[in-house]
């Protein structure tokens, strides 16, 4: 029986979920890539062609050493940084739902160049400062939202729009951890396109047209002052309160919301300011 190549990224990641804690437990960078090097011959068996390793014959000390690995990356001066955030592990630890499915997508996206803070109440991954994605907790499914996801090549079909009004963030959907697992090519191809979209300076042009619902022009006609405070919102206000109107399915309703909207359209306020 042969001993073939580690693929060592696979390695890494699957080592990683059977050690949570991820972390050095006394292990240093060099000793770690010792105990990698070591691993092709003392488990012959654990990479044979034709089939995926098996981690119960893969040694939890190995397996810290291999989860070190992928958690700190050695800088050009030989030090170590932490690519992953501990801040945040009670966010995948004590999360209600979509537990498992957070974790390994966790591990995927720290494959991924990217570092992890918490915004907006969620793990949110930045590159060079940038906003990459963020990791959305739904009631129906697990998503990885991509800031500029209308701006990505998405070659596998696997981004959606968040709803009807989506114009610069889409995200990919997951109702299990086979769904992470099955799509993890297509996130890391996701990670690196919106990274080279970041470093390019692209932006998603904003849209210059916005169809006013029909109560909005009765009320421009019947109100003139109230027409032209609303032309002086900026587009992002203006599209906001359309969206508001618009949504009410009663004609009614939208009267009645552009009647309550009406005192912070004429003081130049957005929809959700106070």
């Amino acid at each position: 029986m042969g001993t073939h190549d580690l693929d060592h990224a696979y390695c890494l990641q699957r080592a990683c979920r059977i050690t949570m804690t991820m972390e050095p437990s006394g292990n240093d960078f060099s000793s770690c890539c010792q105990m990698l090097s070591n691993a092709r011959t003392a488990f012959p068996g654990w990479n044979l062609p034709g089939r995926r390793p098996s981690l119960r014959l893969f040694p939890v000390s190995l397996g810290r050493a291999f989860a070190t690995l992928l958690t700190w990356t050695a800088t050009t001066n030989g030090h170590l940084k932490v690519n992953r955030n501990p801040e945040l592990d009670s966010e995948f630890v004590n999360a209600d739902r979509w537990t498992h499915e957070a974790n390994l997508l966790r591990e995927i996206l720290l494959e991924c160049e990217l570092t992890e803070e918490l915004k907006w109440r969620q793990p949110c991954y930045v590159h060079a400062g940038k906003n990459i994605c963020i990791i959305q907790r739904m009631t129906g499914f697990l998503a990885l939202m991509f800031f500029k996801g209308a701006l990505l090549k998405d070659p596998d079909g696997v981004l959606e729009a968040q709803g009807p009004n989506s114009r610069s963030g889409y995200r990919i959907c997951f109702a299990s951890t086979a769904d992470v697992d099955r799509k993890a090519k297509s996130i890391r191809a996701c990670v690196r396109d919106a990274i080279a979209v970041e470093k390019s300076g692209r932006k998603v042009k904003a849209s210059t047209q916005v169809e006013y619902p029909e109560e909005l022009l009765v009320r421009f006609r019947d109100d003139p002052d109230f027409k032209v405070a609303f032309e002086q919102l900026t587009p992002g206000r203006k599209r906001g309160y359309v969206f508001h109107f618009a949504s009410a399915k009663q004609p009614a309703t939208r009267f009645a919301r552009i009647e309550r909207c009406r005192p912070k359209i004429l003081a130049g306020k957005g929809h959700l300011e106070r």
